[in-house]
């Protein structure tokens, strides 16, 4: 990196995108955000797509949750700077969240990647920002506590970038935030029911592990371990499939499992390895994620208190792309892995990718984690104005780090500037699409209303 060239192309990017030019927000005249829903439903589960619809519907923060593909059109229009990253692509507030590191400290990062591509850093602050506009009227904070936790998440983003710039590779590589670290921070300095709130979460986070899910999830039937039937969040393979299908489907598990292990390294191989496979079952999961096909498969080690359970999940095409360019993978869990790796500080030690024959024979890409390792999303329900500020300030570092891995971080700390004016504009936009994103619920409310689309509550 040539730190003169760098910081000289940050500058000259305000030539291409001025920082004011970020506040601006106006949709296209023939914008039709359901038809955008709708468009990305006819590659999903169609008897899951109503419970997707009933999700979104539930608030106007629901519906942005699960519009990344809308918010991705919509971003597409907007001002760049030409500077580019790794994107998260759906950059909301809840998918930033704590999970265990290969080290078992429990870290604060990005941890959704189903959208990751790379492109505009912008759009990546764009989503966070507006997610912290909507969340924050949903909760009924006044516009000034709200513009506060705008304010501190790209103030946060854009001095993390700064200090980033000035930092070498491998201290930007290195950089992590530990939960640990924060949470003594806490100490004198948070309202003390403040700090009893986020430790009991903490708590809830280290006890969201395999044996949790193994007990909530299984149960022993004629003495082996099976998955538990709650239809339709989790339903086994045995009631989706006639009994012959099921078992050629279980056989044939054999072949995934290997291309899956072919994507992970060596160590972790042999890992994966002492472990023997037991069951699986579909399972639904997220908002916008709802129909796309998402399975949980069941390993034990030395016996059946000794659980492995992972998630496979199906990766489509990112939202990103259709604005962005396509993909350099051919295997779109491959994408959401190579960019989860670019992007998060530590990552689970068994994320990985593979093909699979689905039940009407397409070929459809999968990526492969754990289900529960120490995973927890932020209760932002219970926040108060100030813990929703530093949560703010928190995902504007987090982001900010995450960007500095893949793109030139002295070139955007450079176009950012010192200043607010970056701050400003970003915050106006803010309120004015989660005002967008607020029509946008009202219309696929109505929509439903009217019968044109089917929801259902699960």
């Amino acid at each position: 990196m040539n730190v003169s060239a760098s910081a000289a192309a940050g500058k000259e990017a305000r030539n291409q995108a001025r920082r004011s030019d970020h506040a601006a927000w106006t949709p296209k005249p023939d914008r039709d955000p359901i038809a955008i829903l709708v468009a990305q439903e006819r590659t999903r589960v169609p008897e899951l797509v109503p419970i997707r619809h009933g999700r979104m519907a539930a608030s106007p923060f629901a519906f942005f949750r699960g519009a990344a593909a809308v918010m991705a059109a919509d971003l597409a229009t907007t001002p760049v700077s030409g500077l580019g990253v790794q994107a998260c692509g759906d950059a909301h507030l809840t998918n930033f969240g704590a999970f265990a590191g290969p080290d078992r400290r429990l870290l604060f990062d990005l941890n959704d990647f189903d959208e990751t591509l790379p492109g505009p850093w912008e759009w990546d602050v764009k989503r966070l920002v507006a997610s912290f506009a909507i969340a924050g009227r949903e909760r009924g904070f006044k516009a000034k506590r709200r513009g506060a936790a705008v304010l501190a998440a790209v103030a946060s983003y854009r001095e993390a970038m700064r200090a980033f710039a000035g930092q070498t590779n491998l201290e930007v590589w290195y950089a992590r935030l530990d939960v640990e670290d924060e949470l003594a921070k806490l100490e004198g300095e948070a309202d003390p029911e403040e700090e009893k709130r986020v430790r009991r979460n903490v708590a809830k986070a280290r006890g969201k592990d395999h044996l949790r899910a193994l007990g909530k999830l299984t149960q022993v039937v004629d003495g082996e371990l099976r998955f538990r039937s709650e239809p339709p969040l989790l339903v086994p393979v045995d009631e989706l499939l006639p009994a012959a299908e099921a078992t050629a489907l279980r056989e044939g598990l054999g072949v995934i499992t290997d291309h899956y292990r072919d994507s992970l390294p060596p160590d972790r191989q042999y890992l994966l390895d002492s472990y023997r496979f037991r069951d699986i079952a579909r399972k639904v999961v997220g908002v916008g994620s709802v129909g796309t096909r998402a399975w949980v498969l069941l390993f034990t080690g030395a016996d059946d208190s000794d659980p492995l359970i992972l998630q496979a999940k199906e990766a489509e095409a990112s939202v990103l792309e259709p604005y962005a360019g396509a993909s350099r993978y051919r295997n779109h869990g491959r994408r959401v892995v190579e960019g989860q790796r670019l992007m998060q500080a530590a990552g689970d030690i068994f994320l990985g990718w593979c093909p699979a024959v689905g039940f009407d024979g397409r070929q459809r890409d999968f990526y492969v984690r754990q289900l529960w390792d120490w995973k927890r999303s932020a209760d932002v329900d219970s926040m108060s104005p100030e813990a929703f500020e530093v949560y703010a300030r928190l995902c504007g570092w987090t982001l900010a780090r995450a960007h500095a891995r893949s793109g030139d971080r002295v070139a955007i700390a450079a176009y950012l500037g010192g200043g607010d004016s970056f701050d400003i504009a970003i915050a106006e936009f803010a309120e004015a699409y989660a005002e967008q994103s607020e029509r946008d619920h009202a219309a696929l409310v109505a929509a439903i209303d009217d019968g044109r689309l089917e929801a259902e509550q699960a």
